[in-house]
């Protein structure tokens, strides 16, 4: 039997999280929660096309219960896979034409620092929990790092916006996450 190392965790980053959500534009009235996508109003005007990313993913099987258990198959949306991209491209492409649309997604994510995304409620918990992002040191290794470099790294508080905004800058900018990861921690206060 292998030993498992203790861990050290260091700073909360960020807290990610799955969501279904609709550009802000959407009306509260009309769609504020997921069983909202069934009333007429919101069929009538409502993209059917819901486009997910990969089928490995959390936010696609969280899709898939999410379409079974709300009846949306027969109402007639259609929710299938594809590249991040594909996702990506058809948000900002509906959003463009003014399209009502649905975006599975989650936070933190590059989209949300565009566009202003309002998440629909999905009351059942079929989108799974709040996580945490940390880093993980093994404790054999914290003797790697002087005191003040574990207490710097434990320190490193990001947010889900702040992360949205780096995430931006190197999937639309181009930029290399190096860079842009150096210039944050140059600015912020940690």
């Amino acid at each position: 039997m292998v030993a498992v190392e203790p861990l050290l965790e260091l700073g909360l980053h960020y807290e990610p999280y799955a969501l279904w959500g609709v550009p802000d534009y959407v009306p509260e009235d009309a769609v504020l929660q997921v069983s909202d996508l069934v009333k007429p109003g919101a069929i009538a005007r409502m993209n059917k096309d819901i486009q997910g990313i990969n089928p490995g993913a959390g936010i696609t099987r969280f899709s898939t219960k999410i379409m079974d258990t709300y009846g949306l198959k027969d109402a007639g949306y259609f929710f299938h896979t594809g590249s991040e991209e594909d996702c990506f491209s058809a948000f900002e492409t509906a959003v463009n034409n003014k399209e009502w649309i649905i975006v599975p997604l989650w936070k933190p994510q590059f989209l949300h620092h565009s566009y202003q995304i309002r998440e629909i409620s999905e009351p059942k918990g079929l989108l799974g929990i709040l996580d945490r992002a940390v880093l993980l040191l093994r404790q054999d290794r914290a003797s790697l790092f002087t005191q003040a470099q574990l207490d710097r790294l434990d320190a490193l508080r990001f947010s889900n916006e702040i992360i949205a905004a780096l995430d931006y800058q190197v999937s639309r900018e181009g930029k290399p996450i190096d860079t842009v990861t150096k210039a944050w921690l140059s600015q912020s206060s940690c």
